[in-house]
């Protein structure tokens, strides 16, 4: 059973910095892309930032430049990197990826079961 679990949430003063992690764990045989997604109170889940197996990524024009993501494929694990957090991007931070289980199988989508950030002005 696939499973993401992420770590590194947490809160911090406007200005500062986290760095967020995800391991992907269980019957995988390759994951295609990878992402942060997160979900403020009263708004819909958006994309962050999500990174192709070949390293290409793709961010929301609110974060670029300010947070980066990254991945280790050896270690089927995806990483963004926060700085100059603002109140505005507090939020429930989710990592997500499409994985293959099977040789030739489909790709599925899998979400892990969040992490909080908050960020005080």
């Amino acid at each position: 059973q696939v499973q993401l679990v992420e770590s590194g949430g947490g809160w911090v003063q406007a200005g500062g910095s986290l760095r967020l992690s995800c391991a992907a764990s269980g019957g995988i045989f390759s994951i295609n892309t990878m992402g942060w997604y997160r979900q403020a109170p009263g708004q819909q889940r958006e994309l962050v930032a999500r990174i192709t197996s070949g390293g290409n990524t793709n961010y929301a024009d609110s974060v670029k430049g300010r947070f980066t993501i990254s991945r280790d494929n050896a270690k089927n694990a995806v990483y963004l990197q926060m700085h100059i957090l603002q109140p505005d991007d507090t939020a429930v931070y989710y990592c997500h990826g499409t994985i293959v289980t099977l040789r030739g199988g489909p790709l599925y989508s899998y979400w892990g079961q969040g992490t909080q950030v908050t960020v005080s002005s």
